[in-house]
């Protein structure tokens, strides 16, 4: 008889019961991640950082394919540099982590551990920037930050965070903003077609924008409770920090001017996403193009002649023509073994016993409707290839039903404080910050963009009755 001392999958507290509770146990029963001996910081597991590194994968071949450099900054900072820019360091110095100490003897000034590598990067642009020759500088790093967070969530929220950051000059006002939009348009484009999550794009209001930007660009997503999470913002700093730092060039005529800058990132936070969005009772749903596995193959009665050679011979097949897969042959049941790939979101099951090989056929069950049908082992990869593909679309269009059935119009603040607690809410805003923290006061929801796309709803503030000037997404978030 099979093992059984690991038990079945434990059980998962289901969604409507309690959403916080259900993405806990969904992220440390998948071994997504577990607690850090420091409180809010967290240890992303082999199967969590595997998801990050397909993550990683994929946006930075965007990133190299638009003339980006990957480079490495330093992790401590000194107290000056932040100082130098009075809206960032307003910004950011309730969250910053201090080093005060190297070793037993105190510092002569403080060093703070980078919560973002603005003033890092802007110190060292100051000294390599000369001409116009130099510009357009566009580069990027991978790293973590730390902001010390008062309420963490492990992916959503953690005090250290693994990201990336991109920070770029350039030499007008227009190429800085074609930037600023470019990598907004990226994220986007990502999010769509990598994570299967659709993106609402748009501006951040003056109070909701980065500190130190002069405009600050952002895509949010819906979960599944209602609640937007950002996924990515881009900034365009215009000259702030170049005037801050002096980051200046001779241009074509000779003469000196500052430069123009952006900076944009995302984060493990976008795993987060990826459970809130896609998940179900039964844990994670993965879409393939970021799971760890996507195929996993499910000798039945193993024990028996030729199925095991059968099931490393389509694991081959798959493998060589570039599918994640694997044979899971361990000494379990196969009921044990059907939860855990479920639980863990591999989007495609494959079951070969001795009756599929009589019939020169698999059975394939894909995670996120529980479909079964059969396949012949016989070109099974250009199978399993649209099968990913209808598991990638199918959960799209999924996310995208949920968003459109919990967005509505308000033209009242009652229609807004009743739709925040389900769900996203597009109204009418007169542009006054007075009428965004009324709306905050009362509702919790923040303003998470102004859309690209604007609709006319009514004329006027759904706040004060004023003439409206933009239609705003308003909701509860992450």
């Amino acid at each position: 008889m099979a093992k059984q001392d690991k038990g079945f999958v434990q059980e998962i507290t289901p969604r409507d019961r309690d959403f916080a509770q259900w993405y806990t146990d969904v992220i440390l029963k998948t071994d997504l991640v577990d607690y850090a001996p420091v409180r809010g910081f967290m240890v992303i597991k082999p199967y969590g950082y595997r998801i990050w590194e397909l993550i990683q994968s994929e946006l930075d071949g965007r990133f190299k394919a638009t003339g980006h450099q990957n480079c490495y900054f330093p992790l401590l900072i000194p107290e000056s540099l932040l100082r130098k820019e009075a809206e960032h360091v307003e910004g950011f110095a309730p969250e910053v982590a201090w080093v005060t100490h190297g070793g037993n003897e105190e510092l002569s000034e403080r060093l703070l551990v980078r919560p973002t590598s603005e003033t890092l990067f802007c110190s060292m642009y100051a000294k390599w920037v000369q001409s116009y020759r130099d510009l357009p500088m566009l580069y990027n790093q991978w790293c973590s930050v730390v902001r010390w967070e008062k309420s963490t969530r492990p992916f959503l929220r953690t005090s250290e965070f693994l990201w990336q950051e991109g920070h770029t000059i350039h030499a007008t006002a227009d190429e800085a903003q074609e930037e600023t939009m470019r990598m907004l348009n990226t994220y986007y484009e990502f999010a769509q077609n990598v994570l299967a999550i659709p993106m609402l794009a748009g501006q951040k209001t003056e109070k909701e924008k980065f500190a130190g930007a002069r405009a600050t660009y952002t895509i949010e997503a819906m979960m599944q409770d209602g609640k937007s999470l950002q996924s990515g913002t881009s900034h365009n700093f215009g000259t702030n920090f170049a005037e801050a730092f002096d980051i200046r060039f001779q241009d074509e005529n000779g003469q000196m001017q500052y430069v123009h800058e952006t900076s944009w990132g995302t984060s493990t936070r976008l795993i987060g996403a990826l459970v809130m969005v896609h998940g179900d009772d039964r844990g994670l749903v993965l879409p393939p193009r970021v799971a760890p596995i996507q195929a996993v193959i499910l000798p039945i009665a193993a024990h028996k002649g030729g199925v095991l050679e059968a099931a490393e011979g389509i694991r081959a097949q798959l493998a060589d023509a570039g599918i994640r897969v694997q044979v899971d042959d361990r000494d379990y049941s196969a009921g044990w073994k059907f939860n855990e790939w479920e639980m863990k979101g591999v989007p495609v099951r494959i079951e070969v016993g001795p009756r599929d090989l009589a019939a020169g056929q698999v059975t394939l069950v894909r995670r996120d409707t529980l479909e079964k049908t059969t396949s012949p082992i016989e070109g099974l990869a250009d199978t399993i290839r649209q099968l990913l593909q209808s598991v990638h679309d199918g959960l799209y269009q999924k996310a995208l039903a949920l968003r459109e059935a919990h967005t509505t119009c308000a033209t009242t603040m009652e229609q807004l404080e009743a739709g925040v607690q389900t769900g996203m809410v597009k109204a009418m805003w007169c542009g006054d910050q007075a009428c965004e923290d009324a709306i905050k006061q009362k509702t919790t929801a923040t303003a998470r963009a102004i859309p690209f796309e604007q609709e006319h709803l009514c004329d006027t503030c759904v706040v004060c009755g004023k003439k409206a000037k933009h239609m705003v997404a308003f909701a509860k978030a992450y």
